[in-house]
């Protein structure tokens, strides 16, 4: 896979799969353009990427739940770079909570950040992908595929996801742009310390995820970022679109016993 010269823009990449894929593309050629809300954690990961030697990514500090920041952050990029190639729409948040838990806060917090920003970005970047005959790559989970207990709000989101992703492959096959999403399931990264684990919770829950992955291990960053390259790459992925990629170690088709 080669990126060069394609502009590849990711948010929530100030941490985990966001950063990861930073990274994996950077070294792929890529001019990345890094958005997130934490600007010294973008720094960091500017820095990894730069140190790479390959092309010096762009930073900008961006809340994705403020459409002016999206649009400020389609416009830096066009600006330096005058294209967009592929659109990463990482950034999300989890949150635990039943029906009975969750509240109409929860819900337009967790709605907000993981589906109406993907909304968001796409509309404004949209312009652009088709000039440059792009893609996108949507960053969903196995909650859009499967249902769980205690997660109500979350798994909505990605399921809604799921469909925008299907909906406008449709909508855009004709045009030559391309959607498609990847699915993890659990990966090494600070999400469920973000929710709330402590790290004795977070140690044990790793471990007990051994037995609900069938592959036996939960999945790392970067095997989330080298799918998310796949996706994105046109010679490896040219006739793919509305896919749906579970890069799950299997969850998705296990049955509990």
């Amino acid at each position: 896979m080669d990126f060069s010269g394609k502009v590849v823009i990711i948010t929530g990449a100030s941490s985990g799969i966001g950063a990861a894929t930073a990274k994996y593309l950077t070294n792929l050629g890529a001019s990345c353009v890094l958005a997130a809300r934490n600007e010294a954690k973008l720094a960091e990961v500017r820095a990894t990427c730069a140190a790479l030697g390959k092309v010096d990514p762009l930073t900008v500090v961006t809340d994705v739940t403020k459409p002016d920041d999206n649009e400020r952050l389609i416009k830096l990029t066009v600006a330096k770079f005058g294209r967009i190639d592929v659109l990463v729409n990482n950034a999300g948040k989890g949150v635990y909570g039943s029906i009975e838990v969750a509240d109409l806060a929860q819900f337009d917090d967790i709605i907000s950040t993981n589906l109406r920003s993907v909304f968001c970005l796409t509309k404004l970047a949209l312009p652009h992908l088709l000039a440059s005959r792009g893609n996108i790559v949507n960053v969903s989970s196995v909650a859009g595929t499967n249902s769980f207990s205690n997660a109500l709000v979350y798994c909505i989101s990605k399921s809604g996801l799921d469909q925008f992703t299907r909906c406008t492959a449709l909508d855009l096959a004709s045009k030559g742009v391309r959607v498609n999403s990847v699915n993890p399931a659990v990966i090494v990264t600070d999400f469920h310390k973000s929710m709330g684990m402590d790290e004795a919770a977070y140690k044990a829950y790793m471990k007990h995820c051994e037995t609900s992955h069938p592959l036996g291990r939960v999945g790392t960053g970067e095997e989330v970022a080298a799918s998310i390259a796949f996706l994105a790459c046109d010679k490896t992925s040219s006739f793919t679109t509305g896919t749906c990629l579970c890069v799950d170690g299997d969850k998705h088709i296990l049955t509990p016993r």
